[in-house]
């Protein structure tokens, strides 16, 4: 009888090389995961525990992230447990180191809590104040960006709760103050990890809709994890950018969000909201009647003064009779008439005795009158005057003008 030996099959190395007619064995992979996740190194965390199970000396917490629905398992046991100085409840938010274990036998993935450490209120106030400090360096909650609120708003955006009673409390003030006013409500979660996205998704919507006029976030308060999605990065950069005045509502005085800053306007309260949103319509009627006693009251006042200007206008002389300005300026006009007729009459009767005294002295300085006195004037032939003798020799003819008219000669030399 022949002997056959069966062929022996070769494991592959990889994951790759694996086909249905050469597998690997499930414990290989269970062997090579369990490998290859002990390579990761521990991490610290932060979440918020929502569940809590002690058996024995082992803890067995569920942890969820803080603004993502995600959450963990992890096991801590006892000796981490213990180096606590205050035990832990639901709803506390941690911080925990983590590595990751696989069992072989049953393939589970656990994460095993090496370390944990409660965040306190002093840890998450400093948190919240660093960002502060960091978004007034970038100018968000600069006075100077705040979007004024219109002075009668047609339709308000609001988001809060849901049947929340800080919905109730600004719906019921505003109808009361002013009630053609109207609402288009968002009523999403305010707390919790799902709060930061559905506020900043409500926010977007109602921004976006032309109708609506000024945006409330309104929540009636709470404790300070409460409030932490009011002091979101994301939800204060989304109200800083809405093009729509937004009011914060929480209603929180010991611990302002972040939401309060970068707000158009911080209400108190949702009923402190909703009176500094809307006027008063018995209040703007009563000012409306004040305006308009008022204003009749000096539309009065003004007559009674600009009539009593215009009495003392007419009870003037010279409007109660005004012929006698007339007549006192026909007077004036008369006399000053006959003195400038007097002073032109002396002016001329002057000037006249000066011209004939004038006239006197040219006739006195003719030559005509020196010629008269028995002067003459000698002329050559050229009509030039002969000044001296040597300008005249002997034989030169001459022109001799005397008083009664003219005659020639001839020079002649002594």
């Amino acid at each position: 009888m022949q002997d056959v030996t069966p062929e022996r099959k070769v494991i592959p190395l990889t994951a790759g090389e694996t086909t249905p007619e050469n597998p690997w064995p499930l414990a290989l992979l269970s062997q090579k995961l369990k490998a290859h996740i002990e390579k990761a190194p521990p991490a610290w965390v932060e979440g918020q525990i929502i569940e809590l199970n002690k058996r024995a000396n082992v803890s067995y917490l569920t942890i969820r992230d803080i603004d993502a629905e995600v959450s963990l398992s992890v096991t801590v046991w006892g000796s981490v447990m213990a180096q606590l100085a205050t035990p832990l409840e639901r709803g506390a938010r941690v911080v925990a180191q983590l590595k990751p274990d696989f069992w072989l036998k049953t393939g589970r993935l656990s994460m095993q809590g090496r370390d944990i450490r409660p965040v306190g209120l002093g840890d998450l106030l400093a948190r919240i104040e660093q960002l502060r400090q960091a978004l007034a360096a970038e100018g968000l909650f600069d006075a100077r960006r705040k979007k004024p609120l219109p002075l009668l708003p047609h339709r308000i955006g609001l988001i809060t709760g849901r049947n929340s009673d800080a919905m109730k409390d600004v719906l019921r003030n505003a109808a009361l103050r002013w009630p053609a006013v109207e609402f288009e409500v968002r009523e999403v979660a305010v707390q919790g990890v799902n709060a930061v996205t559905a506020v900043i998704g409500a926010l977007q919507e109602l921004d976006a809709d032309p109708a609506v006029d000024v945006i409330v976030i309104a929540r009636g308060g709470g404790s300070l994890e409460d409030l932490l999605p009011f002091s979101h990065e994301s939800l204060v950069r989304a109200v800083s950018a809405a093009a729509t005045p937004v009011v914060s509502a929480i209603g929180h005085e010991a611990d302002r969000p972040l939401l309060d800053d970068v707000a158009d306007l911080r209400a108190s309260t949702p009923t402190d909201a909703a009176k500094r949103i809307v006027p008063d319509v018995a209040e703007e009627l009563r000012r409306v009647d004040a305006a308009r006693l008022q204003l009749n009251r000096r539309i009065n006042q003004l007559l009674e003064r600009e009539g009593d200007r215009l009495a003392q206008l007419r009870s003037r002389p010279s409007l109660a009779h005004p012929e006698s300005m007339l007549t006192a300026r026909h007077e004036d006009v008369v006399r000053l008439g006959g003195r400038a007729l007097t002073a032109v009459r002396t002016q001329v009767g002057r000037h006249a005795d000066q011209l004939v005294h004038l006239r006197a002295q040219v006739r006195a300085l003719s030559p005509q009158k020196t010629l008269d006195r028995g002067y003459a004037v000698v002329q050559l032939e050229d009509r030039s005057i002969v000044r001296q003798p040597g300008q005249a020799p002997s034989g030169t003819p001459l022109n001799i003008r005397v008083a009664g008219g003219d005659f020639t000669a001839t020079a002649s030399t002594k």
